[in-house]
């Protein structure tokens, strides 16, 4: 856990949340976006810059209250349901009622303990995809259970407890990332966001050149199985990495600090594996930095190379690609009004994210399908996105004091 992060809802240094004065038990619907990450991929566990939009697919909870003793989940995705006890503090239990009761859980730790309520989960945000329905669901059920008891948390807090949610219960070990942008997303905007002190600034996708392209997201419906267990490995490599240079140069908070310098001059000091591994994080954000640049000059020439070039680094150097993805970026590339492309999310299949001429791309997303088809025999899916607005924006006004960073 990144020291910044514990600066909210730290159970030990701060008092516990307190609910506002409000009648409790209202029947209420919130909503939560999912995401898709342009630049910054494995960067948001070492300190480093992600680069994520908010995107048009949404996860619903339903809340209401009960009159019995229990808590309960449904989905409509699912005929599994759950009914827990109020006293209730059971380990998770491998279902997909983990994700809500994770949050429910992480109430309960800081203070707040809901009233009996009944919570019903729907939507349509791809399951596998890299598209965080995980941390989609996380923060609708954490807006809606804010809702229910009139407990109030900012933006920070919202995405710091989603993440403990499944870091904790669910024992995943991702980073800050999703839940931050489905919570603080704007639409038309990207989100710079710092994962080290949760700093965050809105970068424009409507400004210049880059106003007359769209987000395609395509789904090769391939996810290799190891996938989990590899994810794991990449960590505890990169923190591998990062320890041997923050013991070589005492001055660097983590390796969102490190130059490609630094790097080089510790090779020999780790295995190959760890520094190649930080060489992807270390140019990672770099590229990130680089398309702050290209977006504010609206320039989605410049922001599609640096697509194409994170693309190669996640291939090359943190070896999470296949080669049903690899054939996607490289087709993508070739077809007309592709600026760029390259694998987004946790790797090793899922989704590829293209930045496309607007007026091109329906032509594009057809193209690269039969394309797909051909090669593979799979009928990918694609999906046309613009950025949206996250939770905060959809279920609640943003504060006055909360000033949002932007370039003008």
């Amino acid at each position: 856990m990144m020291a910044a992060e514990n600066n909210f809802l730290s159970s030990t240094s701060n008092p516990p949340i307190q609910a506002a004065r409000s009648a409790p038990g209202l029947s209420l619907h919130r909503v939560a976006p999912a995401r898709v990450n342009l630049l910054g991929e494995h960067t948001d566990y070492t300190g480093g810059l992600v680069l994520p939009m908010a995107i048009p697919f949404t996860t619903h909870a339903a809340i209401s209250p009960r009159s019995d003793n229990l808590y309960g989940f449904t989905s409509e995705l699912f005929a599994e349901t759950l009914a827990l006890d109020r006293d209730d503090r059971s380990l998770s239990r491998g279902i997909w009622a983990d994700y809500p009761v994770g949050v429910l859980r992480q109430f309960q730790l800081h203070g707040i303990e809901p009233p009996a309520f009944d919570l019903h989960l729907s939507g349509n945000v791809p399951f596998g995809a890299g598209l965080s329905s995980s941390a989609s669901v996380e923060v609708a059920t954490t807006m809606a259970i804010l809702a229910f008891t009139g407990a109030s948390l900012s933006i920070e807090e919202i995405a710091v407890l989603a993440r403990r949610a499944e870091n904790d219960y669910v024992h995943s070990p991702c980073g800050i990332m999703d839940q931050f942008v489905i919570t603080a997303a704007k639409a038309g905007h990207a989100l710079l966001l710092n994962t080290r002190d949760l700093t965050y600034e809105h970068l424009p996708m409507n400004k210049g050149a880059l106003a007359d392209t769209q987000i395609v997201v395509c789904n090769s419906l391939v996810k290799h199985s190891v996938a989990t267990g590899e994810y794991r490995v990449r960590r505890e490599e990169l923190e591998e990495g990062q320890a041997v240079l923050c013991a070589t140069f005492p001055n660097l908070r983590d390796l969102g600090d490190a130059t490609l310098d630094q790097l080089n001059q510790c090779q020999h000091q780790m295995s190959h594996e760890a520094f190649i591994r930080c060489r992807h994080v270390v140019t990672e954000n770099a590229r990130v930095r680089a398309a702050r640049e290209a977006m504010f000059s609206g320039d989605p020439a410049s922001l599609g190379e640096l697509m194409l070039l994170a693309h190669a680094s996640y291939r090359d150097d943190f070896a999470a690609s296949c080669e049903e993805v690899d054939f996607l970026v490289d087709t993508a590339i070739q077809l007309p009004g592709c600026f760029g492309a390259r694998l987004t999310g946790g790797g090793f299949g899922g989704c590829t994210v293209n930045l496309v001429e607007r007026a091109r791309s329906n032509a594009f997303a057809t193209t690269l399908k039969a394309a797909y088809q051909q090669r593979f025999n799979i009928a990918a899916e694609t999906y046309l996105c613009d950025a949206v607005d996250g939770a905060w924006c959809r279920n609640a006004p943003l504060p006055t004091t909360r000033a949002i960073q932007e370039r003008a």
